[in-house]
């Protein structure tokens, strides 16, 4: 019996893995003379944030802007927000409703206010990016939350594929359609001279079949009714001002009407930036980390370009083109030269030598290039593939045209669908 089993292709040194054992075994010991003080059976945001300048304590039921949004489930939540469904009583809509922080913040809920109200000036609105439809501030026990309101959309694309694809990923045909429209909306985006600056396959959602008129008890079967967790502290004690008296489970999904012919828009505009007031660093997730982000160089919307190469290359076969277990910049570096189109900019060089190549070392043999992984991963005898090496091999050269190191050597989205292979 053949057994295929797809491992990381690079070799890490058992120095390295003895060191963050060690880490991990003094994190240990520390957690456990480090308690938290709050406990709920739901996973989801961290309890310790419900403080002075963190989250907002939300309550379903409760009416936000002077009762115009009623909160009525939550979708997610991330280091700076909590992500509800809620009714606008005044349009009998249901709408996004994105709580950040209380935390000073600001230069990062400005760009991304400043940079959705230019999105959604321009008419009609654009096809493939979210819209916003509101925005308000929110005093609570906790401090004082910015508050953005949008339209109501489903599922990203990793929990499609959990719920719909028990093969980890996409259909090809799909993929290639949703290639297509994140691509569409990245060239409407950097026509604005705007970066997106965290592209990535989570920051893919898929609409929703319209639901305005429709009742709370059939959005609820539709969403999924709320599931809840008691807050307790762990002493007994009652709980602070600004502690939920309950978390919310983010929902599912699971009863969405979701199906393949609805359309993706990008979301989570928190990293944007203006072309012309450019941050001086980008909290994109590492494995799809721009090098120029890497290397401290000059950022620009060309980051999204090589994203956006690594975002191709997942939607196709279902994991990134780098590891993202224990990866670190150096790692990530090593293996960009193995994938990128280009060689390393001399203007980089220096850095690289610098660069404590210690924390990982490259197989003895050289590595797989961008075509050999993709076409590896992608016939990997698992699935069914509904492409043609052909079709893998335009791809790949594709996605090499925005692996470049280089940025300014990127295809830009435009090129990108002007390929004829997204029209066949």
């Amino acid at each position: 019996m053949n057994v295929v089993f797809v491992a990381p292709r690079r070799i890490v040194p058992s120095r390295f893995f003895s060191t963050f054992l060690k880490s991990m075994s003094t994190k240990a010991d520390k957690s456990l003379m480090d308690q938290p003080t709050y406990i709920c059976p739901i996973d989801a945001e961290p309890l310790h944030r419900y403080q002075q300048g963190g989250y907002h304590p939300v309550t379903l039921g409760e009416c936000l802007k002077a009762g115009r949004y009623k909160v009525l489930h939550k979708l997610g939540w991330g280091g700076y927000s909590t992500v509800w469904a809620a009714r606008d009583q005044r349009t009998e809509s249901y709408v996004t409703v994105k709580i950040s922080t209380a935390e000073k913040n600001d230069d990062k809920e400005i760009r991304e206010l400043q940079t959705l109200k230019e999105l959604a000036s321009y008419q009609p609105s654009l096809t493939h990016v979210v819209q916003l439809l509101d925005d308000f501030d929110l005093t609570g026990p906790n401090g004082f939350h910015k508050c953005l309101v949008y339209e109501l959309l489903g599922p990203n694309i990793p929990d499609v594929i959990d719920t719909h694809f028990s093969s980890g990923r996409l259909p090809g045909r799909l993929a290639k359609t949703i290639a297509k429209q994140s691509l569409a909306g990245l060239h409407d985006v950097h026509q604005r001279s705007i970066g997106h600056g965290d592209l990535h396959t989570r920051n893919l959602a898929f609409t929703m079949p319209c639901l305005d008129k429709i009742t709370e008890e059939a959005f609820f079967e539709i969403m999924g009714k709320p599931e809840i967790g008691r807050v307790q502290r762990r002493d007994g004690k009652e709980r602070g001002l600004g502690v939920p008296e309950y978390i919310v489970k983010p929902t599912s999904y699971r009863n969405c009407l979701w199906n393949s012919a609805q359309s993706i828009k990008i979301i989570d505009f928190g990293e944007s930036f203006s072309c012309a007031a450019v941050p001086h660093k980008l909290h994109t997730p590492l494995p799809v980390r721009a090098p120029e982000v890497i290397f401290q160089d000059k950022i620009d919307h060309h980051v999204d370009l090589w994203s956006m190469g690594c975002m191709l290359f997942e939607l196709f076969t279902g994991q990134p083109p780098f590891d993202t277990f224990l990866i670190t910049p150096p790692i990530l570096i090593s293996q960009m030269h193995e994938m990128a189109s280009d060689d390393l900019p001399e203007r980089w060089q220096k850095i690289w030598d610098k660069m404590d190549k210690g924390d990982g070392v490259t197989a003895e043999s050289p590595g797989t290039n961008l075509q050999e992984w993709l076409e590896e991963l992608y016939f990997d005898g698992r699935h069914l593939p509904d492409l043609t090496r052909e079709d893998i091999v335009r791809l790949g050269k594709i996605i090499g045209s925005l692996l470049c190191f280089e940025p300014s050597a990127r295809a830009s989205a435009r090129q990108i669908l002007d390929d004829p292979w997204f029209n066949e």
